[in-house]
């Protein structure tokens, strides 16, 4: 098989989308690759990052996107790229996960080598961020570079449906005994949960609204308070709706609103993207607990999977799982004066704070 890449500036989304949509469908691609938040995305923040394609004659055999930047760094800018973000802060914030190549598995290996040859050919940049990337993602460790640096690495919490089927539906008998208690008492204090599901734009545009509300001021830094956010969450919510990939709930315990939640579900696996509850009425008030173990029981009901809490080291997500994975932000680097003083820098830090372990 020889394989050829292109770059190309974005083409029109229309003229996009069935190509994107055929290639999806031949792929194991995970929903966060899929055109339905592809689409969303670019629709939504109008960011234009390049087209990078992997081609067997006219055969499309990978697709990705890359964004480019000047990123500001410790000693200086950077020229950076960056795979299917746009390298723009507020763009970016849609936070993706399951990141890397739009692929067939049998063909994901020669791909991902076609393409670091391809990245490491070009001149005009110095560091290449994967964020988001499942461990051992062929991606990760083709082609030469100067140094690859893992800069974080978070759990993914989930539920495994599957196991909670085998206890007759009992889903809080697969925790940990104060998560039991907890929830059980907030139930019982609250009322059982009943679930709705937004079903035209009308109630989606109410309940995001609605989100933003019991969101506001909760976070230093939240993604609700900003309008291009808002905007892509709308449009997911609406593109996803006729295929049933998104889909907004909302949890009302004891006839009164508890929560909404924002879900993918794709190919088995529901996954929460957002969510937003109301106040505790009191200290063994759980809404938030409340709102997952009704979405983890309704989609083990549903016949799914697994259902997850997607990427992130929030306690209140370890006492709902009962399995993790993980996912991992690296930075490809090549040589740089900028590059190796802060890693000189970073080892300097290393020796000071564990001079016992420290290597040259």
């Amino acid at each position: 098989m020889t394989l050829t890449v292109h770059f190309e500036p974005l083409p029109d989304l229309a003229v996009l989308a069935p190509r994107w949509q055929a290639l999806e469908a031949a792929s194991d691609a995970s929903f966060f690759l899929g055109w339905t938040w592809m689409g969303s995305w670019l629709g939504s923040t109008g960011a234009r990052p390049e087209l990078m394609s992997v081609r067997e004659g006219a055969r499309d055999v990978a697709l990705a996107l890359v964004g480019r930047s000047m990123e500001r760094r410790k000693f200086g800018s950077v020229p950076t790229l960056h795979l299917n973000e746009a390298g723009e802060a507020r763009a970016d914030r849609a936070f993706i996960e399951y990141n890397g190549l739009l692929v067939a598995a049998k063909e994901r290996e020669a791909a991902s080598r076609a393409v670091m040859s391809a990245l490491l050919a070009r001149k005009d940049w110095r560091a290449l961020k994967l964020s988001g990337m499942a461990p051992g993602d062929p991606l990760l460790f083709q082609g030469t570079v100067r140094r690859r640096v893992l800069r974080d690495v978070s759990p993914v919490y989930y539920i495994d449906l599957n196991a909670v089927r085998a206890a007759g539906g009992d889903y809080l008998s697969l925790l940990s005994a104060n998560s039991r208690s907890q929830i059980r008492r907030s139930f019982k204090d609250h009322g059982e949960a009943q679930i709705s599901q937004a079903t035209d734009s009308a109630q989606i545009d109410a309940w995001l609204t609605d989100m933003a509300r019991l969101n506001r001021g909760r976070h230093a830094d939240n993604a609700w308070d900003d309008e291009g956010f808002r905007a892509f969450a709308r449009t997911i919510a609406l593109n996803g709706l006729p295929t049933g990939d998104v889909e907004l709930l909302r949890v009302d315990c004891g006839g009164a609103l508890t929560g909404y939640l924002l879900n993918f579900v794709w190919r088995g696996r529901a996954m929460n993207y957002q969510s937003a509850f109301v106040e505790p009425a009191g200290p063994k008030s759980k809404p938030g607990l409340m709102c997952h173990a009704a979405a983890a029981r309704r989609n083990a009901e549903l016949g799914h999977a697994e259902y997850s809490l997607l990427a992130g080291k929030d306690r209140y997500k370890q006492s709902l799982a009962t399995n993790q994975e993980e996912l991992q932000w690296w930075t490809m680097e090549r040589f740089s004066p900028t590059l190796e003083l802060e890693a000189l820098a970073r080892k300097l830090i290393r020796r000071t704070r564990n001079p016992h372990n420290a290597t040259s």
